[in-house]
């Protein structure tokens, strides 16, 4: 027999030793516990004392308790319930299970931390959506949220074929409409570039600062190209087949993922050999694996 036998071997599940899962989940917990701290200290140290509210349910409690002057804790979970239902039936147990702990923590911590940090609307909308954002991206890449909107979203974007941000959207202009007329409508302004903030810190926390880049490149040359962007910027590449639309000629593309740094010298690269090259470049984000390197 070969080195490589014709059978195709089965490629089998890693099995994590209860050693390992019970760290998994421990340190999963704690970080969804950690991020309902950050968020519950960004809506009470920034955002209610400023009229300022987040989108969602988490700003529906809101306005409800400073309307009927309950307490936003306990609104939080009871909002948040008729939700976990909806997503028990489609996403599973764990997943409920996580976001149900994260709620909770959130009204937990709404009702224990009784801070008043800015009266600078400018500041609470600023440093509110940043630490909010770092909250809730903590949770939600640790399978969990605080929202039940975008469960609802995932649900009505499947029966009425509208995407799952556009739904979001259209819930929220009612919301940040009610605040308006709840709050004024600079307290509602406010609340939208909170949102906003905090929705891009979400991505920052998600994806990471550091992206990469993956680039694209069609060239009749593409062997000299590979060649040299593997020995002089020691970058792994992958060959893939292609075949022109209007030509129908058979052509080799070149794929590499490479730093932001090194995105100008692969540029300069490609010019010198060959300044008719056609190529393209993306941001790719969560980058994982081993680089492979020539020997």
């Amino acid at each position: 027999m070969g080195i490589f036998s014709s059978k195709k071997r089965k490629l089998e599940k890693k099995q994590l030793t209860f050693a390992q899962k019970l760290k998994f989940y421990i340190t999963k917990y704690l970080f969804v516990t950690f991020g309902a701290f950050v968020a519950a200290f960004a809506i009470e140290g920034f955002l209610i004392p400023n009229n300022i509210i987040d989108g969602g349910i988490v700003g529906i409690s809101m306005m409800v308790s400073y309307l009927t002057k309950f307490n936003l804790g306990v609104i939080l979970v009871l909002f948040n319930l008729p939700f976990l239902f909806l997503a028990l039936q489609k996403m599973g147990k764990t997943f409920v299970l996580t976001i149900l702990y994260g709620v909770t923590m959130l009204g937990i911590f709404v009702n224990l931390i009784n801070i008043h940090v800015t009266d600078s609307d400018l500041l609470a909308t600023v440093f509110g959506g940043i630490i909010l954002g770092f909250g809730v991206g903590l949770i939600l890449r640790n399978d969990g949220a605080l929202d039940g909107t975008e469960i609802l979203a995932i649900r009505l974007a499947k029966k009425f074929g509208f995407s799952v941000g556009e739904i979001i959207m259209f819930f929220n202009f009612f919301i940040y409409t009610a605040a308006g007329f709840l709050y004024g409508w600079d307290s509602a302004m406010y609340s939208i570039l909170t949102y906003f903030i905090a929705f891009r810190v979400i991505d920052i926390v998600l994806e990471g600062l550091n992206s990469s880049k993956s680039i694209y490149i069609i060239t009749n040359f593409a062997s000299d190209i590979g060649d040299a962007i593997m020995k002089e910027l020691n970058i792994s590449v992958t060959y893939m087949k292609g075949k022109g639309g209007y030509s129908g000629k058979e052509q080799t593309i070149i794929y590499c993922v490479v730093s932001r740094i090194e995105v100008t010298k692969i540029k300069n690269l490609i010019r010198e050999y060959d300044p008719s090259a056609f190529y393209f470049i993306q941001d790719v984000h969560e980058v994982d694996g081993v680089r492979v390197k020539k020997k």
